[in-house]
């Protein structure tokens, strides 16, 4: 499932990211990396999550290029 399907205060883990090299950079600098946790905070409008105490947001079309699974 996308991360934008994840409920608010629900538990996710980043199974892959379906995105060229730029979108993974991003990614990557942002903390949110294939095997990490995420816990959403805001699903409308830019969603944000909560991963590793940092608090990150990132637009929809980002969203949902990341496939997590919930946990």
């Amino acid at each position: 499932m996308e991360l934008t399907q994840v409920g608010i205060g629900e538990t996710a883990r980043i199974m892959a990211i379906e995105g060229g090299r730029g979108l993974r950079q991003k990614l990557f600098l942002r903390g949110l990396l294939e095997g990490k946790a995420v816990r959403v905070v805001s699903n409308c409008g830019p969603v944000t999550v909560e991963i590793d105490r940092n608090v990150v947001a990132i637009g929809r079309g980002m969203a949902q290029k990341i496939i997590v699974e919930r946990s």
